[in-house]
């Protein structure tokens, strides 16, 4: 492994911010370091980065201890979610800010910068200064200059936080293809996940200072390890009482149940494939989605949700309708699993 972190422990007076954290990353991987804010994510950026002492526990990079090595030698690029650029400086010189610190030479410094500026797409901006800049390209030049000195380590807080939602999708792709193109290994913390499922090769799912779960974004979604990645990543609904539910008698015992809109079938009779496994319930509330309805269906005391096509016969609020939970994500104190109906003869495809 490339990065190698092992029982990371960090505390600020009573919080633990990183409780025995331990992940191995392979060289020229993209991580997405996904949670909830407060979960120890940026904590964990900042100890690698060397911006943060561990309370105990090693940090290894290509082999190397670096805990007690400054941050300045650790060989790492670092881009701040407020982009954290000289005012004063112009594009040109912010992105040559780390080769003038480290006294390179100057046609060095004239060539590193003109390849990266060619590299981001901020060629003609190179004589501007931050204010004259649009959120994106304030973006790539905290990149470019966070590539400057050739780092074998990129670490990204929070990088599409200050853009809009337009501008965002359009950078994901681009900061994508771009570290593929120059493989360098890379760690970006966010708690989008979209964003995590769009970008990165694998995901860690960070939360209350532990880390959840490592995996590719297609694993982590298909085989949650915890009922907090379960009830994390995706929308879902928690049932307090699965076992009352048509198919999961008998299943986990005192269990409780994670639920996905996208495990959920919602509709009359004839539309349901197997409708004999469903159940009665009453439609609360529906929301238009763009490419879906979002359904709310009440069960008795607690509700589901289910998504339903712009391509059938709109439901509305105090609808009657049958509902067919295909499979739950069943979890207590000791154990947890995901658990299909056992009424149904036909497997539901998770499309992710």
């Amino acid at each position: 492994m490339y990065i190698e972190v092992k029982d990371l422990v960090k505390t600020f007076g009573n919080f633990t911010a990183s409780d025995r954290i331990s992940f191995g990353i392979s060289k020229g991987n993209l991580i997405g370091l996904l949670g909830p804010s407060g979960g120890g994510k940026t904590t964990i950026l900042r100890m690698l980065a060397g911006l943060e002492t561990p309370d105990s526990g090693d940090i290894f990079i290509n082999g190397k201890r670096v805990n007690d090595v400054p941050p300045q030698q650790r060989g790492i690029g670092f881009v701040f979610q407020n982009y954290a650029l000289f005012r004063h400086m112009t594009v040109y010189d912010n992105i040559a800010f780390g080769l003038t610190v480290q006294k390179k030479p100057k046609a060095h410094i004239r060539h590193r910068v003109s390849e990266l500026i060619e590299l981001t797409g901020l060629k003609g901006l190179e004589n501007r200064y931050p204010n004259q800049l649009s959120g994106g390209q304030r973006q790539r030049v905290a990149f470019a200059r966070a590539l400057a000195p050739e780092p074998h380590l990129l670490l990204l807080d929070e990088p599409f936080a200050a853009i809009d939602a337009k501008v965002r999708k359009e950078l994901r792709s681009w900061l994508r293809s771009t570290i593929e193109r120059i493989g360098i290994t890379t760690i970006f913390v966010t708690h989008d996940q979209e964003e995590a499922v769009e970008v990165a090769d694998e995901i860690m799912i960070v939360g209350g200072g532990r880390l959840e779960q490592k995996g590719s974004p297609l694993e982590i979604y298909k085989n949650p390890q915890t009922p907090f990645v379960a009830g994390f990543i995706g929308e879902s609904s928690q049932l307090d009482d699965p076992s009352r539910l048509k198919g999961f008698a008998g299943e986990l015992p005192g269990a409780k149940a994670i639920i996905r809109p996208e495990f959920v079938e919602v509709g009359t009779p004839g539309e349901l494939s197997t409708p004999l496994a469903a159940e009665t319930g009453v439609v609360r509330g529906v929301y238009f989605r763009g490419s879906s309805w979002q359904v709310e269906i009440n069960l008795g005391s607690q509700s589901v949700f289910a998504y339903r096509s712009l391509e059938k016969t709109p439901l509305k609020t105090g609808d009657e309708v049958l509902v067919l939970i295909h499979r739950l994500y069943l979890f207590n104190d000791r154990q947890s699993r995901i658990v299909e109906n056992a009424m149904k003869t036909d497997p539901m495809p998770i499309n992710i």
